[in-house]
C-alpha cells in the first residue's frame, strides 16, 4: 500500500481526464472538474496526462504515507501540509513511510488534485479510471473515498524511482523547480469565455447582449453534474418553441423554463431538452471547475476560431512543459 486515508474530506474521488468513448451510448464523461490542475500534478511527476489522481473538494483530509512515495499536487482548493510546513504545488515531493499530511482549505478555489508516480492503482472501467457516482462505477468501487481506505500507487518508472531516492538522500522534501502553472485568477466575478450554442438564435440580439452584460452567482445546489446559476433571466423569441432532446456536454449552458442558465459540468448527462445558448471554451472549463457556491461569473462571447486557437496554444504549452520535465528526470 502507499497511503491510508485517516480523514477523507468532504468529497473525494479518483479521477482521470474522463470517459469519452461512450458518450453516444449515454455514458457521461466524468473526470477531473479542473483538468488543467490534474494534468499539472501529473506533469510534475512525468506521468501520462491521463494518470489517475485523487480529486479533493475543499480541505479536511488527512493521509498517512505507508511507504516512501513520490507525489505532486495542484489546484486552488487547499494546501497540503506536512506538520506545520505547507508543501508547494506543481513539483515532485518526497514523503517517507510514516509521514502524515493534512489538507488545509484556502479561499481561492474548491478542488485539489493529488498525483503519485505513475498514477493511483484503481481499476479501468470503460476506458477510464474516473469515478461516476450515480452509476457506481469507476475509481474505487464507484464510490467516494472514505476514511480508513487504503490506496496503492502503480509501479513507478526508473526515472521516478531515481527522483525519489535523490530527494530522500539529499534530505529534501521537494525539488527547487516546479512546472509553470497558469494559476486560476481569484477575481470575482470570473470572466468565462463562451461560443454561441445551437439555439442561441432562439434569443434576440438585445436579450443576448443583456445576458452577457450581467453576472451570475453559483447556487448552493450546484454539484459535479451542473451549476445552477442565479441572476438575470433571458426570454426566448417564441415562448412556445420547444426542443427535442439533443446532445450536451461538459461546458454546455442551457436555459431552463424559468429563463435562468444551467452550466453542465463533468458528470452531466449526454442529452438534454433545454435550449443550448452557449458552450464554454475548453480552456476555461478548469476555471469553472474551481468555482464554489456564492462565486460570481460573467460570460464573454468569443468565436469558435478564437476558442480553437486558445485550446491549441494551451496544448502547445503542455508539450513544452512535458519536454522540460523529461530533462529534469533524465538528469537525476
Amino acid at each position: 500500500m502507499a497511503i491510508r486515508i485517516h480523514k477523507s474530506g468532504m468529497f473525494t474521488t479518483a479521477q482521470d481526464l474522463g470517459r469519452t468513448q461512450f458518450l453516444s451510448s449515454g455514458v457521461p464523461q466524468s473526470g477531473a472538474m479542473d483538468s488543467y490542475s490534474a494534468r499539472m500534478a501529473n506533469l510534475a511527476l512525468n506521468n501520462d496526462a491521463d494518470a489517475a489522481t485523487l480529486e479533493f473538494t475543499y480541505g479536511g483530509a488527512e493521509i498517512e504515507i505507508t511507504e516512501d512515495l513520490l507525489i505532486a499536487y495542484s489546484g486552488d482548493g487547499a494546501k497540503w501540509k506536512l506538520g506545520k510546513e505547507s508543501l508547494p504545488t506543481n513539483r515532485p515531493i518526497a514523503l517517507k513511510k510514516g509521514d502524515h499530511i493534512k489538507l488545509a482549505p484556502t479561499s481561492s478555489g474548491s478542488r485539489t488534485y493529488l498525483a503519485t508516480a505513475s498514477g493511483w492503482d484503481v481499476p479501468e472501467v470503460m476506458g477510464s479510471r474516473s469515478t461516476y457516482l450515480s452509476a457506481k462505477f469507476g475509481g474505487l468501487d464507484g464510490r467516494l473515498i472514505a476514511s480508513e481506505d487504503q490506496l496503492k500507487a502503480k509501479q513507478p518508472s526508473d526515472f521516478q524511482k531515481n527522483m525519489l531516492k535523490y530527494l530522500l538522500s539529499q534530505k529534501r522534501i521537494y525539488t527547487n523547480w516546479c512546472v509553470t502553472s497558469g494559476a486560476h485568477s481569484a477575481s470575482n466575478p470570473q470572466t468565462i469565455r463562451v461560443t454561441r450554442g445551437p439555439e442561441a438564435g432562439w434569443f434576440c440580439d438585445d436579450e443576448w447582449r443583456k445576458w452577457l452584460a450581467n453576472p451570475f452567482t453559483v447556487d448552493r445546489q450546484s454539484n459535479r453534474m451542473g451549476y445552477t446559476l442565479k441572476g438575470s433571466t433571458i426570454k426566448k423569441n417564441d415562448t412556445n418553441q420547444e426542443l427535442l432532446s439533443s446532445a450536451v456536454s461538459f461546458g454546455t449552458i442551457q436555459i431552463t423554463g424559468s429563463g435562468l442558465p444551467i452550466l453542465l459540468m463533468a458528470d452531466c448527462q449526454t442529452t438534454g431538452g433545454y435550449p443550448r445558448i452557449a458552450q464554454v471554451a475548453t480552456v476555461d472549463l478548469p476555471i469553472c471547475g474551481q468555482m464554489k457556491p456564492g462565486d460570481q461569473l460573467i460570460f464573454k462571447e468569443i468565436t469558435l476560431i478564437e476558442a480553437e486557437k486558445l485550446y491549441l496554444a494551451q496544448e502547445s504549452d503542455f508539450v513544452a512543459v512535458k519536454r522540460a520535465v523529461n530533462l529534469k528526470y533524465e538528469w537525476i
